[in-house]
């Protein structure tokens, strides 16, 4: 049991410093739990909340700037940075940021109210690491599938089935489970241990969630797998292979039950602040459809990679199991109570389930509406379709780690009371999130025909193909940034943990404008036409979501978003026509892309910092004397 410092006798209404200011030496103050005086936010005293002690400004207890107990800079308790107890690298549990809760068992600690921005950064790069790896191999498998079977009829039957997988994934895996049970398990986690013998309420929550959700993931995939021939016939009745079809989405049907339970561990885990185990799934599942793709494509044809689907969900629950275990097995220790005004309770109700199943359904949809239209065209369209959207949504993968970091901490400020904290929170992922992915758009727009046949253009995959996904792949990039800014903003109305209908009405009108403009433009431009359809709706979803923050959600400040999002939209433009002029004289794909890419990323950050993007200029000169210091003092080591 760790001591309580001593508290000063009966201070004259001592008030918490704002984030990033200094108090005056000598004088005595409250620290927000988890902040220092002056300090970056999250680099603690280790003194309880309300106590009162005597600091120079900018630093802790006489200590240089972001460390404690004579452990190196931005660590805590000799750890590595990111790192505490045993825990993984990208692991929260009292790390670089909060102390631990006195009397907690390593391995119990939850994820902080309050973290420094230090560890999201690191958190975020952790996941966008894996993230990136998992795409890599994720491009891998269809690299592999156009290898062996080209953009025909097989490739078709497969994609209908894949959509089984990822409806699955996106459902159960990136959005649906962890918007109800992100906010569901850091609500338990700021209950956990305020009463002593009062049970935990993670574990509690377990218990009443998981064998029902069980039994319900079970049922639908074996009636996916018994409704099969209906399900093909609904979502490509043009099919030419529907037997085919059938087989595939028969395989694929139990990543329903695998990727809900891989779902279910990855939002307890980022809720206790670890990321590592959740990031690694997709590595996990491509792993298996590459290795199942080679050993049994020869045999199996695309049924083989129907088959690694379902071998892969059963992998990607085992990579998470040990990290999650680790965090429910031992006695949870007491835990620091909420700001006055959290409503910490959030009970899992029919009504928000459905509210956000019918969302991330509505949103998923609009896969069945391009692969219904598609499955009208010449074959090979839908593999078009799918090869254009693998490639174009890689910036918004990445771009949306940082919500995925950012998210339990979200929902802690909310359940918390903080909404203050939480519209900051908002409002920076937005516009953070908005700058990555445009520039994602840009270098696609400069480089579409180089990127796609430099991935793509081996084996059965011909010139002609690269050109139509190439065409498509533009158009559909359109939509990226409605589609990033989608999936930032739903964050905000799930992060209460209550029942929202607002999102799913935006994404209704986004569908119908969707389904009407594909059945329009599909007859006239093909595959770009159902591409255009998508971004326009998509937008519009993204524009409705932004207006209607506030009473529904956190109160985002709308004009100050919009102003500052469209800063990195003029840079992407300069950035996009600039790359392609450079990469225009190059001949050699590799060539064209590298020189593309390099020019794509100078222009726009060029720009951003021209435009002062999100106080770029003044986040650099902070950040600047920081990592002098940080140089320094390993080049002072290293002598």
């Amino acid at each position: 049991m760790t001591p309580t410092p001593p508290v000063a006798p009966d201070p004259p209404a001592p008030t918490a410093p704002e984030p990033g200011t200094a108090p005056e030496p000598g004088t005595a103050h409250a620290c927000d739990l988890g902040t220092t005086d002056g300090c970056d936010l999250g680099m603690a005293h280790g003194c309880a909340p309300g106590t009162a002690h005597v600091c120079a400004p900018g630093t802790t207890d006489g200590r240089n700037l972001g460390t404690a107990h004579g452990c190196d800079q931005g660590t805590t308790d000799g750890h590595n940075l990111g790192t505490a107890h045993g825990c993984d690298p990208g692991d929260s549990p009292a790390a670089d940021g909060t102390r631990r809760a006195a009397g907690t068992a390593p391995g119990q600690e939850t994820f902080p109210g309050t973290v420094s921005g230090r560890f999201l950064a690191k958190a975020t790069l952790i996941s966008a690491a894996l993230s990136v790896s998992g795409a890599v191999l994720g491009l891998g498998r269809d690299q592999a599938l156009a290898h062996f079977f080209g953009a025909g009829a097989d490739t078709d039957a497969f994609l209908v089935a894949w959509t089984v997988a990822e409806t699955a994934a996106t459902l159960l895996i990136d959005a649906g489970m962890a918007y109800v049970l992100v906010p569901a398990f850091s609500a338990a986690l700021a209950r956990r241990g305020r009463v002593p013998g009062g049970g935990d309420p993670v574990r509690a929550l377990i218990a009443a969630s998981l064998p029902r959700l069980c039994l319900g993931l079970a049922a639908a995939a074996l009636a996916i797998m018994v409704g099969a021939p209906l399900l093909v016939s609904l979502l490509a009745p043009s099919l030419p292979d529907a037997s085919l079809a059938t087989d595939c989405t028969r395989l694929t049907a139990t990543c329903v039950l695998t990727f809900g339970l891989a779902g279910y561990c990855s939002a307890a885990l980022r809720a206790h602040g670890s990321f590592v185990a959740p990031a690694a799934t997709s590595l996990a599942l491509n792993i298996v459809i590459i290795a199942t793709l080679f050993g049994l494509g020869d045999r199996w044809g695309v049924r083989g990679a129907a088959l690694g689907v379902a071998l892969g969900g059963c992998l990607m629950i085992a990579v998470q199991l040990p990290s999650l275990w680790r965090r429910i097995a031992g006695e949870p220790g007491p835990q620091p109570l909420p700001a006055p005004g959290g409503d910490d309770r959030r009970p899992l109700t029919p009504a928000l389930v459905t509210s956000v199943l019918l969302f991330v359904l509505c949103r998923q949809a609009q896969v069945f509406v391009e692969r219904h239209l598609a499955s009208a065209l010449p074959a090979g369209a839908i593999s078009h379709l799918n090869y254009a959207q693998k490639v174009a949504q890689l910036p918004m993968s990445l771009s949306l780690m940082v919500c995925v970091v950012t998210f339990p901490v979200l929902a802690r400020a909310v359940a918390e009371g903080d909404l203050r904290r939480a519209r900051e929170r908002t409002e920076g992922d937005l516009v953070l999130v908005g700058c990555l992915v445009l520039l994602g758009i840009a270098v696609i727009e400069a480089c579409a025909p180089q990127i796609i046949q430099l991935l793509f253009q081996h084996g059965a995959f011909t010139a002609a193909d690269t050109a139509a996904t190439a065409s498509t792949m533009r158009v559909y990039t359109l939509g990226l940034l409605g589609h990033t800014l989608v999936g930032a903003l739903v964050r905000s109305y799930f992060s209460a943990g209550r029942a929202t209908w607002y999102p799913l009405g935006a994404m209704a009108a986004g569908l119908i404008v969707n389904i009407g403009a594909g059945a329009w433009a599909v007859g006239i431009w093909g595959a770009r036409g159902i591409a255009a359809a998508n971004a326009a709706g998509i937008t519009l979803t993204a524009l409705l979501l932004l207006l209607g923050t506030g009473a529904r959600s956190i109160p985002v400040r709308v004009p100050r978003v919009v102003a500052e999002l469209a800063k990195p939209v003029r840079a992407a433009l300069c950035a996009a026509g600039a790359g392609a002029v450079c990469a225009r004289p190059f001949t050699s794909p590799p060539a064209a892309v590298a020189v593309g890419c390099v020019s794509v990323t100078a222009v726009f950050l060029a720009l951003v910092w021209a435009l002062d993007v999100a106080d770029a200029r003044t986040v650099l000169a902070r950040a600047t004397p920081v990592a002098r210091r940080i140089v320094t003092r390993g080049m002072s080591h290293g002598r």
